[in-house]
């Protein structure tokens, strides 16, 4: 099924590169690096406050885990906040 998925985006990504100029592709090409960079600074972020959760396994997070993960995150800081208790 993930073959699937993969083809038919790999086909999609194919049709737009086509179609595009030299300065649209560019810019698409900067606007997915920044998506990347966007990605690896949230599952960072990740396993440093789940600490014991390793990069490798944040990788593996889809994206309705990481942000289920990025919410329970958020309560914890909220709860720690409203308890006083100390969060390092």
């Amino acid at each position: 099924m993930e073959s699937q998925s993969r083809i038919g985006s790999d086909k999609f990504f194919r049709q737009r590169v086509l179609t595009q100029s030299l300065v649209e592709i560019q810019e698409y090409v900067r606007q997915l690096e920044k998506e990347e960079r966007d990605i690896k600074k949230d599952i960072l972020k990740i396993c440093w406050y789940m600490r014991g959760m390793g990069y490798q396994e944040a990788l593996m997070l889809s994206y309705d885990e990481r942000m289920i993960v990025g919410e329970i995150i958020k309560e914890n800081l909220e709860t720690t906040k409203k308890t006083k208790l100390p969060f390092f």
